[in-house]
């Protein structure tokens, strides 16, 4: 497994107002649905990624403002064959 550190500035776990603890599995989570918007990963992987059940990476999409049935039939079918 790769392992990537961060440096942040304090005032970022101010801003979004959780402890340092939390902001790693935020910042990680974020990522995960963004290169899955941008199709760069399968909901699978993202899921992976994110470290959550797939399920409940496909339901919580929404609280980032994105749409878990927006796929094209390409990318349907791309995410049916890798499940």
């Amino acid at each position: 497994m790769t392992e990537v550190m961060m440096k942040l500035p304090d005032k970022t776990s101010l801003a979004l107002k959780m402890p340092e603890e939390a902001l790693g599995r935020e910042l990680l989570f974020a990522a995960a649905v963004k290169l899955y918007e941008l199709g760069r990963l399968s909901s699978g992987a993202a899921a992976e990624l994110a470290g959550v059940p797939k399920p409940l990476f496909l339901a919580k999409l929404a609280d980032y403002g994105v749409y878990t049935f927006d796929l094209k039939k390409e990318e349907l079918q791309r995410e049916v064959m890798l499940g």
